[in-house]
């Protein structure tokens, strides 16, 4: 669906990516994981179209996304970014509404579609109590679910969240990723509204432990490149980890659970 093709970027005049291969399945959730200043944000800004490539191209079903309008592109990928800012005077209400802005006429007009695509948006992500609430007033976990919501309701393809689990609790941390994981895995009818199928969604995430229990496949990147992709069991392995966070880890089994944990010595 999303295919990556010799991905370079840079960024504030440093090489960043470097010749990156991947692709991105309906219906999967990608994880990317990898130290500070792996990329990682960066990938994402690319694949959104906010960073142009250095060099490659970022293809959607054939297309070059980089030659896509941008309201064209908004229509095909969504995104819960890491650097929020958002009116302050805006109501939690109207920032999810902005995620319908690449389908509204000339005039901006909203309709009953759109209202119901909101509430239900809202509704997925349990902030329908926070609609008429300012921006400026919402805690910043209580902002991370609204732009969830935001991106949810552009009923795209592709979704690319950023750190989604920063600001957020381990209750809505477990929440938030079990709703990505749900919309992706069994996608209701109105997130099909554009008529492309089960999305698929790129998700970066620090906790390799979030990794291990909501991830079909992982992607490591370390200074700018792919150092392994694929399955939880295939990346999430103790020496690869270790060599790459620079810090001692092992993958143990889980008592509890069929997911690996990891763990530091």
């Amino acid at each position: 669906m999303l295919e990556v093709r010799d991905l370079s970027a840079a960024y504030s005049g440093k090489h960043v990516l470097k010749s990156l291969n991947f692709s991105l399945q309906a219906g999967e959730m990608l994880a990317v994981i990898g130290p500070n200043g792996a990329g990682k944000s960066t990938l994402v800004r690319v694949l959104s179209g906010i960073l142009p490539p250095q060099s490659g191209q970022v293809l959607f079903n054939g297309k070059n996304l980089a030659k896509l309008p941008p309201a064209e592109r908004a229509q095909l990928i969504a995104v819960v970014p890491q650097a929020r800012s958002i009116p302050p005077a805006y109501t939690a209400w109207q920032v999810v509404m902005l995620g319908r802005t690449p389908y509204l006429n000339w005039f901006g007009q909203t309709s009953p579609q759109d209202d119901e695509l909101v509430h239900l948006a809202m509704e997925r992500t349990s902030t329908l109590e926070l609609a008429p609430r300012l921006v400026g007033e919402l805690s910043g976990g209580e902002l991370q679910r609204v732009l969830l919501a935001r991106a949810l309701v552009q009923t795209t393809p592709v979704l690319l969240l950023d750190e989604p689990t920063t600001h957020l609790d381990l209750q809505y941390q477990i929440s938030l990723l079990k709703q990505v994981q749900d919309l992706i895995h069994r996608p209701a009818g109105w997130a099909l509204a554009n008529g492309h199928g089960a999305p698929g969604a790129l998700v970066v995430l620090h906790d390799l432990n979030l990794v291990a229990r909501f991830a079909d496949r992982v992607l490591l990147l370390v200074q700018g490149q792919l150092r392994a992709l694929g399955s939880v069991s295939e990346v999430l392995q103790p020496e690869m980890l270790s060599e790459a966070f620079g810090i001692a880890l092992d993958v143990v089994q889980n008592p509890i659970g069929a997911h690996p944990l990891v763990v530091a010595r």
